[in-house]
């Protein structure tokens, strides 16, 4: 069964967001972040959706400022106002009973989840889809210094995720992406968390991805898929990505288990 609903960030923003509940009652839920320029109804989301609730969990996703059906223009985003919005969707499912949550990040929803998590005491295992960990070094190194001087005129970038047509988004962005690197934050990172991610992927190095596992504090595991690209746009790479990711939660959200560091 699927509840749409809206809730309030700390700054009065609506969010828009669909509670999926699987036929019987539980208390395990499973939050999803989508990723940059994307929304709640990604196909990652609707997949992880599926497969969980087939297993008994929940999932709870919602868009972001500026994404999908939530309040506000997307130039307007930044890192540290996703941070809000997920957090409070976290107090909300807390209060309708939910009590052992895992937190699911893609990409730019990556690197909102690690640093929800680091900061956070109410969740019970991560997992990571080809997180961006250090989004102001990724830009850099995807737009250049010469796009970079542009943006900062114009407050357009182009589309990363390879559209015609340039994005309005403010430069903003980009200072507060400075402020919100990842790497500190994971050392405080006790549960266990999966990253996986395309050894093909063309907009987050893998570095991101080696350095993020060396840094956790607890429990990790790293999946490289040798062929895929940073949306699994290949079949199999894709069924692969979404089983690792849902295994990974129906195991660490059904008991509380010591995990081996892999």
């Amino acid at each position: 069964m699927e509840e749409a609903l809206t809730f309030h960030d700390p700054h009065g923003h609506g969010i828009v967001a669909i509670l999926s509940t699987p036929d019987g009652p539980t208390t395990r839920l499973a939050l999803l972040c989508h990723g940059f320029l994307s929304s709640k109804n990604s196909v990652t989301n609707r997949t992880l959706t599926r497969l969980l609730n087939e297993r008994g969990l929940a999932t709870f996703r919602f868009d972001f400022f500026g994404q999908g059906d939530s309040d506000g223009p997307f130039e307007e985003i930044t890192t540290t106002l996703a941070l809000h919005q997920t957090e409070t969707a976290l107090d909300l499912v807390s209060a309708r009973g939910y009590d052992r949550i895992g937190l699911v990040g893609s990409s730019f929803g990556g690197l909102v989840a690690i640093l929800t998590a680091a900061q956070r005491r109410d969740i019970a295992c991560l997992a990571l889809k080809c997180p961006v960990v250090d989004f102001a070094e990724e830009l850099r190194l995807k737009f250049g210094s010469e796009e970079l001087e542009r943006w900062q005129v114009t407050d357009t970038i182009p589309n990363i995720m390879g559209g015609p047509d340039r994005v309005r988004l403010r430069y903003g962005f980009y200072e507060d992406c400075l402020r919100q690197i990842a790497y500190g934050p994971a050392e405080r990172i006790t549960v266990p968390t999966l990253i996986v991610q395309g050894e093909q992927d063309e907009c987050v190095p893998l570095h991101q991805s080696r350095r993020l596992r060396d840094a956790l504090g607890g429990p990790r595991r790293l999946e490289l898929l040798p062929g895929a690209d940073h949306q699994f746009t290949g079949g199999e790479d894709f069924r692969q990505m979404t089983t690792l990711i849902s295994d990974w939660l129906v195991t660490h959200l059904s008991v509380k288990r010591e995990v081996e560091d892999i």
